[in-house]
């Protein structure tokens, strides 16, 4: 079994920053793909940016230019540095991970989710 923990989240102005980790561990032998999603009230989870263990990146349009994503493959932890955030960036951030874990099987695992609230 494998947990991922966020921490980071939190209440900041417009034009403010955030940065969000989130840390794999249990049984992994390796994760691919490592991802930050985000769920606003009323509205389907959508995907904001991920990373493969190469480092190759995909943002969703709006957050291009202002968040990072980063990861340290020795840690298992992936990154979303945030910035000029807006009061649309308001949601609950989860942490997504394509691990190879127990008998060398692909799992999909997601964290517990944070708040982010971007006030105006």
């Amino acid at each position: 079994q494998v947990q991922l923990v966020e921490s980071g989240g939190g209440l900041v102005q417009a034009g403010g920053s955030l940065r969000l980790s989130c840390a794999a561990s249990g049984t992994i032998y390796s994760i691919n793909s490592m991802g930050w999603y985000r769920q606003a009230p009323g509205k389907q989870r959508e995907l904001v940016a991920t990373i493969t263990v190469g480092g190759n990146t995909n943002y969703e349009d709006s957050v291009k230019g202002r968040f990072t994503i980063s990861r340290d493959n020795a840690k298992n932890t992936v990154y979303l540095q945030m910035s000029s955030l807006k009061p649309e960036d308001t949601a609950v951030y989860y942490c997504n991970a394509d691990v190879i874990g127990v008998r060398f099987y692909n799992y999909n695992y997601w964290g517990q989710g944070t708040q982010i609230t971007v006030s105006s």
